[in-house]
């Protein structure tokens, strides 16, 4: 809203400056509203090169940008030499618009080929947009909460984007009546203010909206595209859409997946029976990092920890999903059948 008001006051002031300048020398009122005509035009181009350098990365504009000065300098420094010179007062202005220009164009393209080496004088130009690590988070990943734990262990490279439209969402989630969905939305917060607090942590509110796309999904991969920006996400949906979009997704739980230890066929492992399986004898366990372990002959051994053999991994877009039989060995004796 912000930046659509200062718009808006930069396109009046341009239009009355146009309107004033040509008051002065008007002859009839037609030449007045030709001259905020030429301003209300004038202030279209500026706007039109701001649309443009949206998609451009900020490392590019601040290189070019100080290559257009340097040039712009170095013209000056000539130019004003040219004036000693008994020139024509025409020709030397117009040999001073032409060495500024070509200069400052020169230096601008210059600067704007070296980019990359501008890094080392701006090291944190490395996390800028256009250089693919910014980070949008949705609701999903900050309720979650592991995105904290794993930026802080140094893992994730670059900076975390939370959308206010993210944010508001999420607001809306801790006013919810539904105690469930109150608690979410509260932890979520919780997590938001722990991620600004630490120190390893970069987190930036970002105001960006689009008032014509309601779903935050939506908005999440139209942000995507325009900051070049993934998304991280816990969203299964969110991330077949964002990934048919061309947006990169980073999804927290196959991350988790990827981590968990490799388990193999014949390998014995230690699970506690919490609960009765699907089948008639099954019992379920649950390893450390929360993978289910289905027992054959599990019921007998309810509350109790045994000694399983692995007979197969399932992997599943869920995650994954062992299943063993119970061993008798010396060191599950608790586990024997009653």
């Amino acid at each position: 809203m912000g930046i659509k008001l200062m718009r808006i006051l930069f396109l009046i002031s341009v239009v009355t400056i146009g309107y004033q300048m040509s008051f002065g020398w008007a002859i009839s009122q037609r030449i007045q509203i030709i001259g905020a005509l030429i301003g209300l035009g004038a202030a279209i181009v500026v706007l039109g090169i701001e649309h443009c350098l949206k998609k451009v990365p900020a490392k590019g504009i601040i290189a070019g940008g100080l290559g257009l000065l340097l040039g712009l300098l170095m013209a000056n420094l000539i130019t004003q030499s040219i004036v000693t010179f008994p020139f024509d007062r025409r020709i030397a202005l117009f040999l001073r618009v032409g060495i500024a220009l070509s200069l400052g164009y020169l230096g601008m393209i210059v600067a704007w080929r070296k980019r990359d080496e501008f890094k080392v004088f701006f090291p944190q130009l490395d996390m800028v947009k256009g250089e693919k690590k910014l980070k949008l988070l949705d609701t999903s990943a900050i309720i979650d909460g592991r995105i904290v734990d794993v930026a802080e262990s140094g893992f994730l490279e670059g900076t975390l984007i939370i959308p206010r439209f993210v944010l508001a969402e999420l607001q809306h989630i801790a006013d919810s009546s539904d105690p469930l969905r109150r608690a979410r939305g509260r932890r979520g917060l919780d997590i938001l203010a722990r991620m600004q607090k630490s120190s390893k942590v970069g987190v930036v509110i970002e105001e960006l909206d689009y008032p014509n796309i309601p779903k935050v999904d939506d908005k999440l991969i139209e942000m995507g595209k325009e900051l070049n920006a993934k998304i991280i996400t816990n969203d299964y949906n969110l991330n077949k859409v964002a990934k048919l979009e061309n947006v990169e997704c980073l999804n927290i739980n196959e991350l988790a997946n990827a981590l968990k230890p490799v388990i193999l066929p014949n390998e014995i492992i230690k699970v506690r029976i919490v609960k009765e399986g699907k089948e008639h004898t099954q019992g379920v366990g649950y390893l450390e990092d929360g993978t289910m372990v289905v027992v054959d002959d599990g019921k007998h051994f309810m509350g109790e920890e045994v000694g399983v053999e692995v007979t197969s991994v399932l992997q599943t877009s869920a995650g994954r999903m062992i299943f063993g039989k119970i061993v008798d060995a010396p060191s599950f004796q608790r586990g024997k059948r009653r």
